[in-house]
């Protein structure tokens, strides 16, 4: 008689994860609460897994979409140390001879 309960998957712990996927914790779990990453589950109260396949194929994606660059930020908004623009209080002259 045939059971209809799905083949084991394999998971991963913390370890494994950080050598597959070289981002800050903080990262991760910013991620997984906008469900921009696979969420993470309880194997016990004190052991926290992933899915591989999940894991595997999020990495694809990436891959396959990459992700483009961010804009550099503008440092003319900077509230301590403020870029001046040219030409106007452009800093401190040279005396004249």
């Amino acid at each position: 008689m045939a059971s209809s309960t799905p083949p084991l998957r394999r998971t991963i712990k913390k370890p494994e994860l950080r050598q597959m996927v070289p981002l800050a914790d903080s990262t991760i779990w910013e991620m997984e609460q906008k469900g921009q990453f696979p969420r993470r589950f309880l194997l016990t109260p004190r052991c926290v897994v992933w899915d591989l396949a999940e894991i595997e194929a999020w990495l694809k994606l990436r891959r396959d979409r990459p992700i483009p660059r961010a804009a550099g930020p503008d440092v003319r908004l900077r509230r301590s140390r403020p870029v001046r623009r040219e030409g106007r209080n452009a800093g401190p002259t040279a005396p004249a001879p």
